[in-house]
Order: structure tokens, then C-alpha cells, then sequence
């Protein structure tokens, strides 16, 4: 039997919501959950091709398990307990981002992103397709950001559509706080309020840190 422990009721709420919106954009999603350091890290992939990611404190045995996401978020809303199980049988396609070797970019306004993205979804509107906004349009550059001695980070929109889709922003107004970047050689990673969206970086530049 796989133990999922959280035992902050806060934290399980917010873990709780996290699944929730996942099923929201994907019936069928699943969800990998990972433990180390006394933390908990669910990874869930979205519609945009792009990965959501929520950390809370707690433990799972085994400590690398992927399980479908309407399961545990049946787990997490209807047990309500410390420790549940999250059920088996989910499958998990594709890389994980890495652990380490991030290096901070820039911070970003909330609410600076959240009119990029409301740009984004009226041009998405414009140019949809029977399968929905081409590609193309998604991977756009919508903002670039910089850093002394560092190569340029480059953010498509359907990092900020999964940011929005996924309610990690929560209130963008004045007080609404910043959006962290942080990068790899190969990996972008987004840090809101209320989660994070991590995807493969369109180049593959290193970055020089020092």
C-alpha cells in the first residue's frame, strides 16, 4: 500500500487544490509524487505541454510513485486524514527537471505576467484552430529575461498559459507579489505564489554561474 503523509491541514488543502485543477484541465492526468527532505513534490503535466509542480511537507513510502490524479484528489477531498493512500497504477511519460544546478534569473511582477497572458488568450481566441492555438503561437517568446553575466532566458506563452490555467498566480493586483525565473542549461522554471511550471528551454545555451 503506498502512505501519502501530510500532516498540515493547510498544506494538504493546498495539495488538494493542486490536484483538483490538474483534473480540471485533464481527466485522465496523472500525477508523480516524489519525496526527500521531509518534503513532498507532486508533478503533474498540462494541456500546454508544460509541467505543474506543488511542494508540501510530509512523506510517501514508496518515495517515487506516479498515481492517477482523480484518485488521490478523491484521497485528499473525501479521507481528509493525515495519511492517505494515493492509489497505484498511474504511468509517468517523459524527464523530470532536475533538482539542482538552478541558477535565479529574475524576479517578475504577478501582474505584469497576468496581462501578458490576458494578450495571449485574446490572440489564442483569434487564431484557434479545431485543435485549439497552433503551436506556433504557444511557443512564442512572450517575455525575455536577463541577468548580469548569465545568457538570456526566453519565456513562451504557454509557460504563462499554464501558470494562469493552473491558478498559480492567484490575485494580480498591486500587492500580487513576483514571479521568480530560474533556469538550467536546458530547463525554465517559474516560481508563483501558488506553484510552479518548469519546461525544457527552447535553447539549450549554458548558463554561466558565478
Amino acid at each position: 500500500m503506498t502512505k501519502l503523509t501530510v500532516p498540515d491541514r493547510a498544506e494538504r488543502g493546498d495539495l488538494g487544490a493542486f490536484v483538483a485543477r490538474i483534473v480540471r484541465l485533464d481527466q485522465t492526468a496523472t500525477v508523480r509524487l516524489r519525496a526527500a527532505g521531509g518534503r513532498v513534490t507532486a508533478w503533474a503535466t498540462t494541456p500546454f505541454d508544460v509541467i505543474a509542480t506543488r511542494t508540501v511537507h510530509g512523506e510517501l513510502a514508496p518515495a517515487d510513485v506516479t498515481v492517477p490524479a482523480a484518485g488521490l484528489l478523491t484521497a485528499l477531498e473525501v479521507e481528509r486524514a493525515e495519511t492517505v493512500d494515493p492509489g497505484v497504477g498511474g504511468l509517468w511519460q517523459g524527464d523530470l527537471p532536475p533538482a539542482d544546478g538552478w541558477a535565479p534569473v529574475d524576479d517578475v511582477p504577478a501582474a505584469e505576467l497576468e496581462r501578458l497572458t490576458e494578450r495571449g488568450l485574446a490572440l489564442a481566441r483569434e487564431n484557434a484552430g479545431p485543435l485549439g492555438p497552433p503551436a506556433s503561437l504557444l511557443d512564442q517568446t512572450v517575455l525575455t529575461v536577463t541577468a548580469a553575466a548569465r545568457p538570456a532566458v526566453k519565456v513562451p506563452l504557454r509557460c504563462l498559459f499554464a501558470l494562469s490555467g493552473m491558478g498559480f498566480l492567484g490575485d494580480t493586483g498591486p500587492d500580487a507579489g513576483v514571479v521568480r525565473v530560474s533556469a538550467t542549461g536546458t530547463w525554465l522554471r517559474l516560481d508563483a505564489r501558488y506553484g510552479a511550471v518548469v519546461r525544457r528551454r527552447l535553447t539549450a545555451l549554458p548558463l554561466l554561474v558565478g
